[in-house]
């Protein structure tokens, strides 16, 4: 069933998108659709966005960052723009992930460069999407699978903790649509 879910649009009116970096995982559409880890940099302020500055506090939304993909090309995150979006994280190396999603799922979404989400050298859009959309006990990213909905506009409206699957979510995306 997930094979399936990965396989296909989610829903016509959004690509399949993977991101993340400890970031696998943009969903895009109603349902399943994983992004993969993502080396993302602010578009305003690129070097000490990656650097660990403080610029991301200027963020309006995810639309002011940029993502190497996991090929290593620059990509801004513009491109998702008017879509309902899932960022998620994931663990392994770059190449791993790419096999892994492309030889389970058979996937053609947009994947990204590994990046850390935690700590000090945190990427600037983790540190974004964490301030928005703090954690339970701690914001931090508490273990991988993690998930932040991202509305149309590019704000996060809502995290998920690991244990919640990605169908479980689907509901979630039909007010943003």
């Amino acid at each position: 069933m997930a094979r399936a879910s990965l396989d296909r649009p989610l829903h016509r009116s959004c690509p399949k998108v993977e991101m993340g970096g400890a970031l696998l995982g943009l969903f895009a559409g109603t349902t399943t659709v994983f992004l993969k880890r993502s080396l993302v940099q602010a578009s305003r302020g690129v070097s000490s966005m990656a650097t660990g500055g403080e610029e991301w506090k200027n963020a309006t939304s995810i639309y002011d960052f940029t993502a190497k993909d996991i090929d290593g090309n620059e990509v801004s995150l513009e491109k998702y723009r008017d879509h309902v979006c899932l960022i998620v994280n994931e663990p392994w190396p770059e190449p791993e992930i790419k096999k892994w999603v492309t030889d389970k799922f058979a996937v053609k979404f947009d994947m990204f460069s590994k990046v850390n989400v935690n700590g000090k050298d945190a990427h600037p859009l983790w540190k974004y999407l964490k301030s928005k959309q703090g954690g339970t006990l701690i914001d931090a990213i508490k273990w991988n699978f993690s998930k932040f909905l991202i509305n149309k506009e590019g704000l996060p409206v809502k995290r998920y903790g690991p244990n919640v699957k990605p169908l479980e979510i689907e509901k979630d995306f039909e007010p943003y649509w």
